[in-house]
């Protein structure tokens, strides 16, 4: 079972979705949340993980350059014997340092398809541009911002969405749905591609 840290910066939604899984859903015995590390101490996601019994840990950013915080984060990392690196919401571009040590085994879900668009606020980029449908996309993490390999896509319909509010909704509903059944196929294959819409929208569970 692979061990796992989720990193997070603000109120945990993925994370608390993946928590379940883990529990009684489609990744309970494929890989166990083994800490938390959030770079923002007011984070909403680290009370979800106190709530699961998970151990959390800090790590702030702010002040910090790419490096000197990369370096931070292997420290407080490094005693966990990690298999893999979730970033759930993680808003901060890792350190090569950081990827190097992890290549290969880090993981970020991204709110647009990243041949598109790589950056923050995919949804409003969408949004903007009066998309009639985007993508989620999750991969793997590399030196660049969101330019890592594809392991899985699904569209988000944003017919008839009339708001960002309502962009993001319907976004998360599919980040939510998809990033656990990811996980498991990309743990299970050892790390190779697949395509989500082959599977559907079926519950993670039923994966």
């Amino acid at each position: 079972m692979r061990r796992v840290a989720v990193l997070i910066s603000g109120r945990g939604t993925n994370l608390e979705r993946i928590v379940a899984e883990v529990r009684d859903g489609c990744l309970s015995g494929v890989c166990a949340v083994v800490v938390v590390v959030s770079n923002r101490p007011e984070a909403g996601g680290l009370e979800v993980a106190r709530r699961a019994g998970i151990p959390t840990r800090v790590v702030p950013s702010s002040g910090l350059d790419g490096e000197a915080y990369g370096r931070r984060l292997l420290e407080a990392l490094g005693p966990w014997k990690l298999d893999a690196v979730v970033l759930a919401g993680f808003m901060r571009v890792l350190s090569a340092e950081v990827v190097e040590r992890f290549r290969n085994r880090i993981v970020n879900i991204h709110p647009a398809d990243t041949a598109e668009y790589q950056g923050m606020d995919g949804y409003g980029w969408a949004f903007e541009r009066g998309l009639s449908e985007t993508k989620v996309t999750v991969h793997l993490v590399d030196e660049g911002v969101d330019t890592g390999r594809v392991l899985a896509q699904e569209t988000v319909s944003l017919q008839g969405a009339t708001t960002l509010d309502d962009v993001r909704r319907r976004g998360l509903d599919v980040e939510h749905d998809l990033y656990s059944r990811a996980l498991r196929r990309w743990f299970e294959n050892e790390g190779r591609s697949w395509d989500a819409s082959t599977g559907g929208r079926a519950p993670c569970a039923e994966s």
